[in-house]
């Protein structure tokens, strides 16, 4: 009897116990659920809905007032069929970003290797470098960068001073030139590139390189078989972040130029807005944004199932 009693009160203990732990555990979930709601409500409302609600628009009629009209994939046909200027705009984005992300990454990584190394002047001068990324994007610099590109501007007034030319020329001007203005701008914009580098080329070990030394190496054959081999998981994330940012261009084209000369610079998103926000054709402009969301997808799956074949991680 003594021995029954016993069992049924451990048996009523563990039943507590695990009563209390359920308790406890579903105390801790609704608590963690608490901090993370205005996370979840935020994604729902400001991610999710506007995806959806874009996505719907983009088979209908819509100018942003109103009742939207379904007319099924009229605009989708519409953009690859019966508008030319959006086919324009798609080969202007894709000149604008595989020359920029290139020359980009290439001046990123040129001055990351003058910057490695520590000291107060160094960051003094990374700091200055960086400058260009914080500001760039800027309203304001746009600005400053169409009149130093213009009829009147400085540059003008530098190469005829050296010679290189003899009269008044404007770069933003011309259908020519207009969209290479746009291009030089982005890449002085490298500082954020460029910090990544830095980061990357401080975690490669000091005795590769000490190796190499030993062997005969010299500068070059260091950089081709270490640096770069080891930067690659840092290419490779600059890569796809620049791609992206670059097919989401805007303000530089929109302030600089707006489009223009001749459509020469009207980069995707710029069309974009001129869709949606200039002509109020909201249901047009959200069936572009869907398309620009695929190009980007598919790009950066195309340089993800690449990366075995060219990027090295530390594991392997």
């Amino acid at each position: 009897m003594r021995y029954k009693r016993s069992e049924s009160s451990v048996l009523k203990n563990k039943k507590q116990c695990s009563s209390s732990l359920r308790r406890r555990i579903y105390n801790e979930n609704i608590v963690g659920y608490v901090f993370i709601a205005p996370f979840i409500i935020g994604f729902l409302v400001f991610t999710v809905y506007p995806l959806l609600s874009s996505l719907y628009l983009s088979f209908t009629k819509f100018s942003g007032l109103g009742t939207p009209e379904w007319i099924g994939l009229l605009n989708y046909k519409r953009m690859f069929f019966l508008d030319p200027r959006y086919i324009k705009s798609l080969k202007v984005t894709f000149v604008y970003v595989f020359i920029y992300v290139p020359l980009r990454l290439t001046f990123a990584l040129i001055v990351a290797m003058l910057f490695k190394a520590g000291g107060r002047i160094i960051a003094a001068y990374r700091t200055m470098f960086y400058l260009p990324s914080v500001i760039g994007g800027s309203v304001a610099v746009a600005v400053v960068w169409r009149q130093l590109w213009g009829y009147d501007g400085v540059i003008n007034r530098f190469l005829i001073s050296i010679g290189l030319m003899e009269e008044q020329f404007s770069f933003i001007g011309s259908k020519e030139t207009a969209l290479m203005t746009i291009i030089i701008l982005a890449i002085w914009q490298f500082g954020s590139p460029m910090l990544v580098f830095i980061a990357g080329l401080k975690d490669i070990p000091m005795s590769l390189y000490e190796a190499a030394t030993v062997d005969g190496a010299n500068g070059w054959k260091k950089f081709w078989k270490i640096t770069m081999p080891c930067l690659t998981p840092i290419i490779f994330f600059n890569l796809v972040n620049q791609l992206i940012s670059g097919f989401m261009a805007f303000t530089q084209a929109f302030i600089i130029t707006r489009g223009g000369p001749n459509d020469a610079t009207m980069l995707y998103v710029v069309y974009l807005y001129e869709k949606s926000f200039t002509t109020f054709q909201m249901g047009y402009g959200s069936a572009m944004a869907w398309v620009l969301i695929v190009i980007v997808s598919i790009l950066t799956a195309i340089l993800f199932s690449t990366q075995n074949k060219w990027v090295y991680y530390g594991n392997e």
